[in-house]
């Protein structure tokens, strides 16, 4: 049997989703393995451009693949050049991909096949996620966001797109305030159209965000405040307003660090008051006074300092947040008991 694990966008959860299930069906008594066609979150190692997710997935299932299996196509900016080039032929690709999953699929009772950032990303060289599922003949499990009653139409869309290889769809990351609505209205919507919902799963902190010590390393930072380091940031917002402005901003969010210039004292204080900010990021490599460092540590937010400007770090903070790059065995554990707890399981792997 095999599943395709796909998403509407980037950083819904589709890794650990994929290796969890893997994990639970082993724990079902099934041998197990995974693949993931397309590589899309890169990392340069080595001289070699891989996808972090497949060796992830080697380590917590402890695979003995080889990456060009796992990973057939590195789906880089240099390949999407050369592919509307006409230099990479989308048939030979396509036999590539197809022959590694036989290889990986040898001997193997049930393979989870990773979809690559969103569902139509490949349309290029004809790899989309559903025409991966045609050519590995994978039913397919949607993973969505849900944030307001609009989103609803992503859904219709990417299902259309799947047709009768959709398995059903799981919420995953859902926000308190937008539970409720989703299980009472929009869950019984999609099932009177005949679209399956094996779950819907509530945001943890600990797969939402990361911690401010790791964002810290991510940004190469220099800690001037150390207390609250474990602390969780799920969000930013950069202080370039007004003290008073900021302080009304700044009270009306939770889980943030604020990113601003070092040298912007009245931000820093009006971020110091806000109860919802975990971390102040200051940037141009300017230190603040003594005397917001005082304050900060006496209310253990910890301060972090980069040499690189405003826009820079903001683009690089959320990077680290989008790409999830704190995912270990730890965070695939966590994602079982989310769907053990709140997803039809059964429903998924075997029905």
């Amino acid at each position: 049997m095999n599943t395709l694990v796909t998403s509407l966008q980037e950083s819904t959860g589709k890794t650990a989703v994929a290796l969890a299930l893997a994990r639970l069906a082993r724990e079902d008594g099934d041998s197990v393995g995974y693949m993931k066609p397309k590589g899309t979150r890169l990392e340069s190692s080595v001289g070699k451009t891989l996808d972090e997710d497949p060796l992830l997935a080697s380590d917590v299932l402890g695979l003995d693949a080889e990456i060009a299996d796992l990973e057939p196509v590195v789906y880089s900016p240099t390949f999407i050049q050369q592919a509307i080039r006409g230099r990479e032929e989308p048939d030979a690709i396509r036999e590539r991909v197809r022959e590694a999953f036989e290889t990986l699929a040898d001997g193997r009772d049930r393979m989870l096949i990773e979809g690559g950032g969103r569902f139509e990303l490949g349309g290029i060289v004809d790899l989309t996620d559903p025409d991966v599922a045609e050519l590995l003949d994978a039913r397919v499990l949607l993973i969505a966001p849900y944030g307001t009653p609009g989103d609803v139409d992503d859904v219709l869309a990417a299902t259309r797109r799947f047709g009768d290889r959709l398995d059903g769809v799981l919420f995953n990351n859902v926000a308190d305030a937008a539970f409720d609505e989703l299980e009472t209205d929009v869950v019984p919507f999609l099932e009177g159209r005949e679209i399956a919902v094996h779950g819907v799963l509530p945001r943890e902190r600990t797969l939402a965000g990361v911690t401010v010590g790791d964002l810290a390393d991510e940004l190469g930072a220099a800690t001037l405040v150390e207390e609250g380091l474990d602390d969780y940031v799920e969000r930013f917002t950069v202080g370039a307003m007004g003290a008073d402005s900021a302080l009304r901003h700044f009270r009306r969010t939770k889980n943030a660090a604020v990113i601003t210039g070092g040298d912007r004292a009245e931000i820093h204080r009006a971020a110091l008051e806000a109860p919802g900010i975990k971390c102040l990021i200051l940037t141009g490599g300017h230190r603040p006074s003594g005397a917001i460092v005082g304050q900060a540590a006496e209310k253990g937010v910890p301060i972090l300092l980069v040499q690189t400007e405003t826009l820079t770090t903001v683009e690089r903070a959320e990077d680290v947040v989008r790409s999830g790059r704190t995912r270990d065995e730890r965070t695939v554990a966590e994602m079982e008991s989310l769907l053990v707890d709140h997803a039809n399981v059964d429903a998924i792997l075997h029905d």
